[in-house]
């Protein structure tokens, strides 16, 4: 240990040393405040938080409330940072699909499947015959075993019969329901499917045995009409930003996400038969456990001046359960990068600290060179979790990819995770007013030294097999569709970052492989193996661009 942090931990003792009723005094303040503020954030009257509703603006409202009542000023003259979204797609009503005329509306019986292209296809066709040049007619189940099996993704079947299809000549398809399956499909909005080329909708048993099966006999074939058009849906939501402006050179970002999942509509709940029930998810534990801690922590930062090395900007994202869209946002729009900012702090779920375990996971400890000795010293009573990476599913990886050290804490998973159940009687305030005093701990730390911590590269964590003996190094933005694959950030000295490909570029082809979405993407790299040299190319700015690139993992 050298000595610098030997006089780092004195002051950090220092700044927390006083008198046992000065400081149970304080601590039953936090307590109470934590109570009031969870209390609030995971009732009824807000609904769950979900990103654009009434709720999520009450939450906001409150939000706004609490940073005036402390005084701190908002960022940028405003607390409000609007933002919209992709949210999925949607059927516009000028779709149609008719079979001899007959008109089909869409809805449970026939409706464009979620991956289709927007076009026009019109084709006189025998059902039984796939030509070159016309529509096919394809049976979605092989057998009535897959039509019976709950299981059964139907779906990624679709996409792969439609996308072999197409490259066989077909102008479209319609795959149809030949076994009355007790499963049937329905129209995904959020499907993460690339987009085809051509059109394709499904029939249902009913509407294919009506306009197919039992047509009058001695009429031969069919002439199909299909004018598909999908949308795509937006949604708008806040983030909402506090600001301590000590005229500092770098700024310290503190952050937790206040949106949660409403009544499950967006399908993240892990509740049974959540959709049918209506149930509230209160979220109080995820995460307005971590939006009452970044409350406390404003507070206690502009409490005392001691803290005025650094700005300290405080951001209360939404959109985090639908796919960092908050986050994303702010470091894009606001710009946010290593020239401005010293290093983020994330609180997503702090609430429910087991005190058997005293178990606290910290997130991010690998994107800089100066956190492995910070956790340490500033830990006095947690068993902590180190994981390494700067990527994580929540919004510090936001920042990280923007080249920032980030800094993520957890108090783990639970059984209430992304359910109704959820509620602010299961908070551990006691655990929670500990995790923040550990915070507090490392931010003080960070005040003393008041320099901008060296970042680091990480090696992301895997959740699985990985089918790839290659990778290009980069993370892609997951919530483009707008063809190719967007990137996100690139791992500097593998094999991307040496072909020269940058943050933003759009990614349409790999060697022979056009990429126009993630699917493809993937199936690309799956071609490949160590040591093979081929071109990348990119749209960049509007053009395209191409270059050698040498693939290894």
């Amino acid at each position: 240990m050298g000595y610098r942090s030997i006089t780092i931990w004195v002051a950090v003792s220092c700044f927390f040393a006083g008198s046992a009723g000065a400081q149970d005094k304080k601590h039953a303040q936090t307590i109470s405040q934590l109570k009031a503020d969870i209390g609030y954030l995971a009732s009824d009257d807000l609904e769950g938080r979900r990103t654009g509703t009434e709720g999520e603006r009450k939450a906001a409202d409150y939000i706004e409330k609490r940073y005036q009542q402390m005084r701190i000023a908002p960022y940028k003259q405003t607390y409000f940072h609007p933002f919209n979204f992709t949210y999925g797609k949607a059927i516009a009503p000028s779709t149609k699909i008719s079979i001899n005329g007959v008109y089909v509306p869409c809805g449970e019986e026939c409706f464009p499947l979620p991956f289709s292209a927007s076009k026009k296809v019109t084709s006189d066709i025998l059902p039984e015959i796939m030509e070159q040049g016309s529509v096919w007619m394809l049976p979605l189940y092989a057998n009535k075993d897959e039509a019976e099996n709950p299981h059964f993704d139907w779906e990624k079947t679709a996409f792969e019969k439609c996308r072999e299809a197409m490259k066989q000549g077909a102008t479209a398809v319609i795959l149809y329901d030949g076994y009355d399956s007790k499963y049937p499909p329905t129209f995904n909005k959020h499907t993460d499917l690339e987009t085809i080329d051509i059109p394709a909708a499904y029939l249902s048993n009913k509407t294919y045995k009506k306009l197919v099966v039992d047509r009058p006999a001695g009429k031969g074939g069919l002439n199909v009409a299909m004018d598909i058009t999908l949308t795509k849906t937006e949604r708008n939501a806040n983030n909402l930003a506090a600001y301590i402006d000590n005229h500092a050179p770098y700024t310290v970002v503190l952050g937790a996400h206040y949106d949660h999942l409403g009544y499950g509509e967006d399908h993240n709940s892990l509740h049974a038969n959540a959709e049918k029930e209506h149930k509230i998810h209160h979220g109080a534990d995820d995460n307005a456990s971590g939006t009452a801690a970044l409350l406390e922590m404003a507070g206690r930062i502009k409490g005392n001046k001691k803290f005025r090395h650094y700005n300290y900007l405080f951001v209360n994202f939404s959109g985090e359960e639908l796919g960092l869209f908050g986050s994303k946002a702010f470091v894009k729009n606001e710009k946010l990068d290593s020239n401005s900012i010293a290093y983020m702090i994330n609180m997503d779920m702090v609430g429910r600290l087991n005190d058997s375990t005293h178990a606290l996971t910290i997130g991010g400890v690998g994107t800089s060179p100066t956190w492995a000795e910070a956790v340490k010293l500033a830990n006095g009573e947690f068993k902590l979790v180190i994981d390494s990476a700067g990527v994580g599913p929540s919004d510090h990886t936001s920042f990280y990819n923007a080249g920032i050290p980030v800094l993520f804490f957890f108090t783990g998973t639970h059984k209430d995770y992304h359910k109704p159940s959820d509620v602010a009687s299961l908070i551990n305030y006691e655990g929670e007013a500990q995790v923040l005093d550990y915070v507090t701990r490392v931010v003080t730390m960070m005040e003393k030294e008041h320099v901008k911590p060296k970042y680091t590269i990480t090696k992301q964590a895997t959740t699985g097999k990985t089918r790839f003996k290659v990778s290009l190094g980069i993370m892609p933005d997951y919530t483009f569709d707008a063809g190719g694959v967007k990137v996100d950030g690139v791992t500097e000295n593998r094999p991307a970052f040496k072909a020269g490909v940058k943050v933003g570029d759009i990614i349409t082809q790999l060697g022979e492989q056009k990429i126009s979405g993630m699917q493809s993407y993937m199936e690309a790299l799956g071609k490949f193996s160590p040591g093979e040299k081929t071109t990348v190319r990119v749209t960049r700015d509007g053009k395209e661009v191409s270059m050698p690139i040498e693939l290894n993992k």
